[in-house]
């Protein structure tokens, strides 16, 4: 199994998270970004810059991962190509979409999509607070024990 993380939006704390997962498991990390990303000297942990543009970081995951390799994004599109070639995927957030939650996750998606075209919404999710970032630890060392 290796882990492949969406690293162009992916903050930094869940980043060590997934350093120090890594390690200890010795399990094959992948950062995929568009831009230039700055790893720890590891013999499991590496980086792969993808040429800019929309969905290029996404389609490099999908296109390598392979049967139970682990995502980590919070991109709910990515979520759903990667359950559909029966691999795993976690938000930073700890959330672990499935075959059973990801269509209600994509409605949900299109609808707030919608609602912010007309106006009736603005911003986003808010700031990764510290429960946060311990339930995705929580959700990645479950997740880890059963692989």
């Amino acid at each position: 199994m290796r882990i492949w993380v969406d690293a162009d939006a992916c903050p930094n704390v869940i980043k060590d998270i997934l350093f120090r997962a890594a390690e200890r498991k010795q399990l094959s990390l992948t950062l995929v970004a568009n831009h230039f990303l700055t790893v720890p000297p590891s013999r499991v942990i590496s980086a792969v810059q993808v040429s800019g543009g929309f969905d290029v970081a996404d389609n490099y995951i999908v296109k390598h991962l392979e049967v139970n390799d682990l995502v980590i994004t919070a991109d709910i599109p990515l979520a759903a190509e990667v359950i559909a070639k029966n691999a795993h995927a976690i938000n930073p957030r700890g959330e672990l979409y499935t075959k059973e939650n990801i269509r209600e996750r994509l409605a949900m998606r299109d609808f707030m999509e919608e609602m912010r075209s007309a106006g009736q919404v603005s911003g986003g999710p808010a700031p990764l607070g510290q429960r946060d970032r311990q339930d995705f630890a929580n959700a990645l060392d479950s997740f880890l024990a059963k692989y």
